[in-house]
């Protein structure tokens, strides 16, 4: 199975929480396994897309405790890590989608980036070398699919 890794703000919008959740929707209906922080924001809106639809969904957590995960997780993983855990995200996704964001995301969009992953953005403020963009969830999940499988 292919991991898609969703990345963003924890602190998201309301615009950047809906499209994460049609990402995570779309990354299920595909039969891709979701990976994400765990947390509030555009992951929790990602896994509650995903978790709706009967998708897998993989939360790295920052510290020590499984049951800091948001609901729509099913394996939850206490790295204790702290900010460090974006690394072990992005290094076991096949694939990122980063939407919206700030410093936490851009660092995950340069790890990948440097890892040789594809990077998508949706709603990213940022226009960095390497990066793809899409307007939406489901072009995005048509360039997942173009790479993931080639």
């Amino acid at each position: 199975m292919y991991l898609i890794g969703v990345i963003g703000s924890q602190k998201a919008t309301e615009k950047a929480k809906a499209i994460a959740y049609e990402a995570g929707k779309l990354i299920a209906l595909n039969n891709f396994v979701l990976v994400c922080g765990g947390l509030e924001g555009v992951m929790e809106a990602s896994s509650k897309g995903a978790f709706d639809h009967d998708g897998l969904t993989v939360g790295i957590l920052p510290d020590k405790d499984k049951k800091n995960a948001n609901p729509y997780i099913k394996i939850p993983i206490a790295s204790g890590m702290g900010y460090a855990r974006n690394f072990c995200i992005v290094q076991s996704a096949d694939c990122i989608i980063a939407i919206e964001g700030s410093y936490g995301t851009l660092n995950e969009i340069s790890a990948a980036l440097n890892l040789k992953k594809i990077v998508i953005g949706l709603e990213c403020s940022w226009n960095i070398k390497g990066m793809l963009f899409a307007k939406d969830a489901q072009e995005a999940l048509e360039l997942v699919k173009k790479f993931v499988k080639s």
